[in-house]
C-alpha cells in the first residue's frame, strides 16, 4: 500500500504521452468534423492508448492514467471549434488560418470552459444523479485495465491478489467482449462498408411525409442504456415532435420538387426549418437550466473557498475535493481576459473603423463571450452529463451563440454606421463568427471537462490536478489545430470556399456546422432569417419545462428534461434512434430484474447491484470499441485521401450488388439484423449476473 500523497499523478511523462495521443485526436477530429460534422469523444480512446503505453514504465498507475486521458480528451474536443471557424474563409474574410490568432482563440476560449466548469464539479459532478455515460465508461476503463486502486483509506492498492481483483479480471472480460464486438461491427460498417449505419422507412399520408428511423450505432446504444428510460423517454418526445409533426406539417403545405426523393427533400426541411425548433427549445432550456443551477454552482464557490481558507488546526478537506484555488481560477480568467482581448484587437485592427469603435467593438465582444461562455458552460456541462459528450449537440449553442451576437452587432452597427457599406456587414459578419468562436472554444472544453472530473471523482484522483492537464491539453490541442486546418483547406477546400480554382467538387469538405452558421448570421445581417421557427422552439421548450415542473410537483417519478427535448429535436435521427432504444434496453433489463426479485421475495436493490455494474462494464466496451476503430479509420481515410485515394478506402464491393442494384437495401437489413442480435446479446451478457444471486 502506498499512501496517494507519494505516488505519481500528473507528471512529465503523463504531460509528453498526452500530448501526442493530442495531435493524433485532434487531426482525426478536425477532418470527421470538416467531412461529416460529426466529432467523437477521445476520453475513452485516451484512456485505453494510456494504460498500453504506460505499462512500459515502472510505477505507473491508475491516477497518472487517468490525467493522460483527461489532458487527451481536452485538446481532442477542443477540435469542435472548426463547427464554427471555416466560416471566416467561407465569407472571404480570411484567406487562410492565422497561427496566432486561431492559437490564442482556441486557447483562451479552452482554458476558459476549464475554470468555468470547476464551480460546476461539485454542483454537477459531486451531488448531481446525471448518468455521464462517457465519463463512467472511462473509469470502468481505468479500473479493469489497471492493476491497482484508490481504497477507502486513500491507499494506492495492488488488486492482483485481493478479491476486488478478482471482480476486476471479470469486470475486464466484459469489457472485452463489448469492445470486441463493437470493433468487429464498426469495421464492417465504417471500413467495409459492408453494414449500414442506420436505415428508415420513408411513407407518405397525403402530402405529408412521415419518417420512421433506425440508428445502428452500439456506442450511442450503450449511451442510451447508461442515461436510463426517463432520458430517453425526453429524447422520444423531442424525435416525435420533429418527425411525427413539424416535418408531416411542413412537407404537407408544400410540394415535393420534381426529381427530389421523399426522403432528401424531408431531410432539407429538417435541416433548414425543423432543426431551428430544436435550437430555440434548447436556448429556453439552457437558460432554464441555469437558472436551477444558480444554488449549487454558489454552494460549490463557497467550498472552494472554504477549501483556501482552511487555518492549521482545522479539519483538512479531504484530496479528492480540492479543486484550483479561486486565487488561481481569477487570476487565470483575467489573464485570459487580456488575451482575448489582444486578440480580438488584432482582428478588429484590419476593419478601417476609428480606434473608439474598434475598441468598442472589442470589449463588447470580449465581454459578450465571457458571460455567455460562463452560461453555455454549465449548460453544456448538463447535456454531457445526460447523453455524453459525444451526442451533445454542440453545435446547436453555436447557432444560439451566433445568433444572439448578430443581433447584437446589428444594433451596435445602426448605432455606429459599421452596417451602412457591404465591407462593413462583411466585417461584422465575420466578427460574429470570431466571437462565437471563443463561446464555442468555452462550450466544447466545459461539455468535456465534466465528463472527465466525473471518472476523476470515480477513480479517486486529485481535482486540482485533473484541471491542471485540462488547462495543458487545451493549450496543445489549441496549437494543434491551425496546421492542420491550413493543410485540409489548402488540399481540399471547404464548401464555399476553395484555395485553387477548377478543384475537384467532390473532394471538398462539406463544414456543415460552419456553412450553417455562416448562412445564420449572413441571414441576419441582411435580415432574411426565418424566425418563426426558433420562435415556436422557445414555445415547446417553455411548454416543456412547465410539464416537467407539474410532474414535479406531484411526485411523479417521471421527469422530462427540456435540454433531452431540445436534443431529440435537434439531433439527427441516425443519432437519437440508438440512443431511445439503449434506454429502452435498460428498462427491460430493469423490469427483468423486479420481476425476479417479486418471484424471489427479495430486495430489489440487491438483485441489480451487480447487474447494474455488468451493464456499464459491457456498455463501456462497446463504447471503447467503436471509438478505436473510428481513431484509427479517421487517420487511415486522411492518409488515403493526401495519397490521391478515395475517403473509403478499405470499402469492398457487395458480392450481392448485382442482384439487388446499388440501393443499399441489402447493407441496411444486414445493419438491422446485426444491431438486433448485439441488442439480445447485450440483454443476456447482462442478466446472467443473476444466476449467481
Amino acid at each position: 500500500m502506498e499512501n496517494t500523497s507519494h505516488i505519481r499523478e500528473l507528471t512529465l511523462r503523463g504531460i509528453i504521452i498526452g500530448a501526442l495521443i493530442t495531435v493524433v485526436f485532434t487531426a482525426s477530429n478536425v477532418y470527421l468534423g470538416l467531412k461529416v460534422g460529426l466529432t467523437f469523444s477521445s476520453a475513452i480512446p485516451a484512456a485505453v492508448i494510456s494504460m498500453a503505453v504506460l505499462r512500459f514504465f515502472s510505477h505507473s498507475n491508475i491516477l497518472e492514467n487517468n490525467m493522460v486521458q483527461t489532458q487527451a480528451s481536452a485538446a481532442g474536443t477542443l477540435s469542435s471549434v472548426i463547427f464554427i471557424l471555416p466560416g471566416l474563409l467561407m465569407i472571404g474574410y480570411w484567406n487562410s488560418f492565422p497561427f496566432w490568432q486561431t492559437l490564442f482563440i482556441c486557447s483562451a476560449g479552452g482554458m476558459l470552459g476549464v475554470v468555468f466548469s470547476i464551480p460546476l464539479r461539485h454542483a454537477m459532478v459531486v451531488k448531481s444523479k446525471l448518468p455521464y455515460p462517457e465519463g463512467v465508461a472511462a473509469a470502468e476503463i481505468l479500473k479493469a485495465g489497471c492493476d491497482d486502486y484508490i481504497d477507502e483509506n486513500d491507499r494506492l492498492v495492488s488488486a492482483s491478489h485481493s478479491s476486488e481483483g478478482e471482480e476486476k479480471d471479470s469486470g475486464f472480460r466484459d469489457i472485452l467482449f463489448g469492445g470486441f464486438i463493437a470493433s468487429i461491427v464498426s469495421f464492417a460498417t465504417n471500413g467495409l462498408r459492408v453494414l449500414s449505419d442506420s436505415a428508415s422507412y420513408w411513407f407518405i399520408q397525403g402530402k405529408a411525409i412521415f419518417q420512421i428511423p433506425v440508428g445502428f450505432s452500439l456506442a450511442l446504444l450503450s449511451a442510451g442504456y447508461l442515461i436510463g428510460i426517463a432520458a430517453g423517454i425526453a429524447i422520444l418526445i423531442g424525435t416525435l415532435i420533429a418527425w411525427g409533426i413539424a416535418v408531416p406539417v411542413l412537407s404537407a403545405g408544400t410540394d415535393l420538387p420534381e426529381g427530389a426523393s421523399i426522403g432528401s427533400f424531408a431531410m432539407g426541411l429538417w435541416k433548414n426549418n425543423v432543426r431551428f425548433i430544436g435550437a430555440g427549445t434548447l436556448a429556453i432550456a439552457a437558460i432554464w437550466t441555469l437558472l436551477m443551477l444558480v444554488k449549487p454552482i454558489i454552494e460549490g464557490m463557497r467550498t472552494s473557498l472554504r477549501a483556501l481558507n482552511v487555518k492549521s488546526g482545522e479539519t483538512a478537506i479531504p484530496r479528492t475535493e480540492l479543486d484550483l484555488s479561486p486565487k488561481i481560477v481569477l487570476l487565470i480568467s483575467v489573464v485570459m481576459f487580456l488575451v482575448l482581448v489582444g486578440t480580438f484587437y488584432s482582428f478588429v485592427a484590419d476593419s478601417g473603423l476609428s480606434q473608439t469603435v474598434a475598441w468598442g467593438l472589442v470589449l463588447a465582444s470580449v465581454i459578450f463571450a465571457f458571460l455567455v461562455g460562463f452560461m453555455v458552460a454549465a449548460a453544456c456541462g448538463y447535456m454531457a452529463g445526460l447523453v455524453g459528450s459525444s451526442a451533445s449537440p454542440i453545435s446547436g449553442i453555436g447557432i444560439i451563440a451566433i445568433t444572439v451576437i448578430s443581433l447584437l452587432l446589428l444594433f451596435l452597427g445602426g448605432l455606429n454606421g459599421m452596417l451602412e457599406t457591404p465591407q462593413g456587414t462583411n466585417f461584422a459578419t465575420a466578427l460574429a463568427i470570431f466571437t462565437t468562436s471563443a463561446v464555442l472554444a468555452i462550450a466544447t472544453i466545459s461539455n468535456d471537462n465534466l465528463q472527465d472530473l466525473k471518472t476523476g471523482y470515480l477513480v479517486k484522483a486529485t481535482p486540482w490536478r485533473q484541471q491542471v492537464a485540462l488547462l495543458i491539453g487545451c493549450i496543445v490541442g489549441a496549437a494543434v489545430i491551425s496546421p492542420v486546418l491550413e493543410v485540409l483547406y489548402n488540399a481540399y477546400g471547404f464548401a464555399g470556399a476553395t484555395p485553387r480554382p477548377n478543384m475537384d467538387p467532390s473532394q471538398v469538405l462539406a463544414a456543415p456546422q460552419a456553412t450553417l452558421m455562416t448562412t445564420i448570421a449572413k441571414g441576419i445581417f441582411s435580415h432574411e432569417l426565418e424566425w418563426t421557427m426558433i420562435l415556436i422552439g422557445l414555445a415547446v421548450g417553455a411548454a416543456v419545462i412547465a410539464i416537467d415542473i407539474l410532474l414535479a410537483k406531484s411526485g411523479s417519478k417521471l421527469r422530462i428534461p427540456a435540454l433531452a427535448v431540445g436534443m431529440g429535436i435537434y439531433l439527427p435521427p441516425a443519432i437519437t434512434a440508438p440512443l431511445i432504444i439503449g434506454a429502452v434496453l435498460s428498462w427491460v433489463v430493469s423490469s427483468q430484474v423486479k420481476r425476479r426479485a417479486k418471484a424471489q421475495n427479495a430486495d430489489f436493490n440487491e438483485l441489480y447491484k451487480p447487474v447494474e455494474r455488468k451493464g456499464a462494464l459491457v456498455a463501456s466496451g462497446l463504447i471503447v470499441g467503436e471509438s478505436l476503430v473510428g481513431v484509427a479509420l479517421a487517420v487511415l481515410i486522411v492518409i488515403s485521401i493526401s495519397n490521391g485515394g478515395s475517403d473509403a478506402p478499405l470499402a469492398i464491393t457487395s458480392w450481392l450488388t448485382p442482384i439487388f442494384g446499388d440501393s443499399g437495401i441489402v447493407e441496411q437489413l444486414l445493419g438491422l439484423a446485426v444491431f438486433a442480435i448485439v441488442c439480445v446479446m447485450f440483454a443476456r451478457r447482462v442478466l446472467s449476473a443473476l444466476k449467481s444471486r
